[in-house]
């Protein structure tokens, strides 16, 4: 099965159709969810055998690219689904299955959503602002708060993370865990109201000493950088994928740019379609080429994880790096795209109007640009003397 079986263009153009009203109304994308749901898209890493796509990492972005030309806001929040998911089935091609139990309930229609990010968190996965609490009998209570939550209308499982800095002789431990729509101890603000990306619904999410069972709790690790699977896992997964979206939105910027240019026509020259302007031509030509450059970046590092292929240290540069990339190029072809577009894309329900709305989420997802080229540097040149 490839990309264009599970997302057939009937598909997508339902769903293309559906996002400028959400985005109007700043509403989640149920209609969406529903038809991607029956689809059997949320379950692209679940294996064959219990129903799933049984896709990898290079064919689940390649799907999350071309659901991104119809909806970049219901692309980036299934993404949060995709992560978990994707982040079980890369550790289990690597001969760990803690987390296999989110396939099997991905297989049963779970919905999985990522619960990490904090405000002020730069650190991002190797510490937390999120107090974890131990329990008597092995579980945590978790106590903070979680920003950017995608998919906070209709997750069933929920993944967090937070400290506990009395663990390891006070030097702290990062416990993960997932708790369930069910559980008690938490609130969802009704707080997103953003730029763009509108539909994927990403409220604050406030933990209040929420208890998470013994049998949750999937990995405990140091604070600060360290080597575990899950690290890799997870980096591997969110990058790639959210490099895949915003590929997709530039992807479909430059088409619209292109079909834009072709049916306008200067009257200054007597009529002629600005697709025989010189100047136009070269911005067009100029997008063309950055995205050519991005596609087979983005194909090589999802091969290259489902490969297993050993890059050492130079994993993290090449997994950040192609997620900056991703969303500064989708940027940099959307503007282009408004350039040549005309004043009809500086108005209310152009399509480039909210893809340029949409595209500016690129800069706040991790790895942000100055940690990324930290990230490099260090791998390239080693780091800073102290």
């Amino acid at each position: 099965m490839t990309p264009e079986d599970v997302l057939p263009d009937a598909l997508l153009e339902r769903i293309r159709s559906r996002a400028a009203g959400y985005d109007r109304d700043n509403s989640f994308f149920h209609e969406d969810l529903e038809e991607l749901t029956e689809a059997g898209y949320l379950k692209l890493f679940v294996p064959a055998s219990d129903g799933g796509m049984g896709f990898g990492l290079e064919a689940a972005a390649q799907c999350q690219r071309r659901l991104a030309t119809a909806a970049p806001a219901t692309a980036l929040a299934i993404n949060m689904h995709l992560v978990w998911t994707g982040v079980a089935h890369v550790l289990k091609a690597r001969g760990d299955d803690s987390l296999d139990f989110v396939l099997k309930e991905a297989a049963g229609g779970e919905i999985f959503a990522f619960g990490n990010s904090e405000a002020g968190n730069d650190a991002v996965l190797f510490d937390s602002r999120t107090t974890a609490a131990p329990l008597p009998d092995g579980g945590y209570t978790f106590t903070g708060t979680k920003i950017f939550t995608s998919l906070s209308p209709v997750w069933t499982r929920l993944g967090i993370f937070g400290k506990d800095p009395d663990a390891r002789d006070g030097s702290g431990e990062l416990v993960h865990g997932f708790i369930t729509r069910a559980t008690g101890g938490y609130r969802i603000l009704d707080d997103w109201d953003t730029l763009g990306m509108r539909a994927s619904q990403s409220s604050t999410t406030v933990l209040e000493g929420v208890q998470v069972p013994a049998d949750r709790i999937f990995r405990k690790l140091p604070v600060g950088p360290n080597a575990d699977p899950l690290i890799f896992a997870i980096f591997a997964c969110f990058e790639t994928l959210l490099a895949a979206v915003y590929t997709g939105l530039g992807e479909r910027a430059l088409a619209i740019g292109v079909e834009t240019v072709k049916s306008r026509s200067s009257f200054k020259n007597g009529g002629r379609s600005y697709a025989q302007d010189p100047d136009i031509r070269w911005k067009v030509a100029e997008a063309a080429m950055a995205m050519d450059n991005l596609y087979p970046q983005l194909k090589l590092v999802a091969a290259d994880v489902d490969a297993l292929t050993d890059h050492g240290g130079q994993w993290f540069p090449k997994l950040v790096g192609l997620k900056v990339n991703a969303t500064e190029t989708a940027r940099r072809v959307v503007d282009l795209a408004i350039r040549v577009s005309g004043g009809s894309s500086y108005f209310r329900g152009s399509e480039l109007e909210r893809l340029y709305r949409d595209v500016l989420a690129g800069m706040f997802h991790p790895s942000d640009d100055e940690s990324a080229h930290n990230t490099v540097a260090n791998a390239w040149l080693g780091p800073l003397e102290t």
